[in-house]
């Protein structure tokens, strides 16, 4: 997914007010993934926002002293969501590829046993038996009930997480962190010392 151009930055306005602008653009990316993530079927609409709650959650993490525990706080949720949607994904990857495996074998075997029959009339069930792939192919069939469980218990976690979400308007008390920026003496020299790319002599942030 291409990330959205912040419009309207400039490199003299303060860094507290760039940050937040780049904040504001990166959560509405992740929240305009709603409802479509509530459907599960929704692969690619997943996946996309979970690079849409990675680059929320680079952008909080360098910039949440600016905004206090609300912003620390919206990068954890972000980071939580980032991780629960890269394992989804990975059995999203990884089933779809044993299946395709699976699959594979048993045309082998189906191959094999049509040799097997030779000139025969029909294909004997007891040549079934010498299925050359037999082994291989129940083990991926269990290890792709396994993914496909693991898939559905995680989307469920990750909808649980994502209503609560909803519930607790993280988004909107995430802007409200914007416009307060409740922030120390330290965190305010560090922000001016980063417009200006340096930190005032025998100064330190707390």
């Amino acid at each position: 997914m291409k990330a959205q151009v912040v419009k309207g930055l400039d490199p003299a306005e303060p860094f507290a007010d760039a940050m937040a602008r780049i904040v504001r653009v990166r959560l509405a990316e992740a929240c305009a993934f709603a409802p479509a993530v509530l459907d599960e079927d929704e692969v690619e609409a997943l996946h996309d926002l979970r690079i849409a709650a990675k680059r929320l959650r680079y952008i909080l993490e360098l910039s949440a002293f600016c905004f206090g525990a609300g912003a620390a706080g919206a990068a954890k949720q972000a980071r939580a969501l980032q991780d629960l949607i890269g394992e989804i994904h990975d059995c999203d990857v990884m089933l779809p590829r044993v299946l395709a495996h699976e699959a594979t074998l048993r045309a082998e075997d189906a191959a094999a046993v049509t040799r097997l029959a030779g000139h025969e009339t029909d294909v004997s069930p007891e040549l079934v038996a010498a299925a050359p792939n037999a082994d291989a192919y129940a083990g991926l069939g269990l290890l792709a009930v396994h993914l496909a469980a693991r898939r559905r218990h995680l989307y469920a976690r990750f909808r649980a997480l994502w209503l609560e979400l909803e519930r607790e308007r993280a988004g909107e008390r995430l802007l409200a962190a914007l416009d307060e920026r409740p922030l120390g003496a330290g965190a305010r020299d560090l922000a001016t010392a980063a417009d200006a790319d340096t930190i005032p002599a025998g100064e330190h942030p707390d």
